[in-house]
């Protein structure tokens, strides 16, 4: 008898306490997109780039894990060039970050407006968080859209990857 009731409470501990590990892991997370700025590209002139984004739980399979979370927040927001893997983002003059899910519009998350020349293959962009965007990252695809103006005339397509992180409070 004891071992049955031992065994019902590891089990009702283990299933309750599913949401509440998820909510700590899931306090930071990331989404990573892969866009391609096409040589086409006109030097100062505004263009974008749009692409879907992944994160952490969708590469492994775990489509709700963000039903245990709220109060989702921009953190952190980073440009790295992919390919070439060395190309200076001082290609760019200024670029914004917007996300959508298809459902609600979309958002600017970030930006940067005084690219330096020589800044090097990655760039970190002021963040915007100002507001929750739950209804965003609790849709069923993130799109992440690219709006920017390049310094020059681009000899090749470049790739770059943005990473998006997250923060997040559990739901109560």
């Amino acid at each position: 008898m004891k071992k049955l009731l031992f065994t019902a409470l590891a089990a009702v501990v283990l299933f309750s306490g599913c949401g509440t590990v998820q909510s700590i892991i899931k306090s930071s997370f990331p989404y990573n997109a892969t866009l391609v700025i096409p040589m086409s590209s006109k030097p100062d002139t505004t263009a974008s780039s749009t692409s879907a984004a992944s994160s952490f739980d969708e590469t492994f399979g775990n489509q709700n894990g963000t039903d245990y979370i709220r109060d989702i927040k921009i953190a952190s927001a980073r440009i790295t060039a992919s390919s070439p893997n060395d190309k200076s983002m001082g290609m760019f003059k200024s670029i914004k970050v917007f996300i959508s899910n298809g459902k609600s519009g979309e958002v600017m998350v970030a930006s940067r407006n005084d690219v330096s020349e020589h800044i090097g293959s990655y760039l970190v962009l002021d963040i915007d968080n100002s507001r929750f965007v739950d209804e965003y990252i609790k849709g069923n695809v993130l799109k992440v859209r690219l709006e920017y103006v390049l310094r020059e005339k681009l000899k090749e397509d470049v790739s770059v990857r943005t990473s998006l992180s997250f923060s997040s409070s559990p739901k109560k």
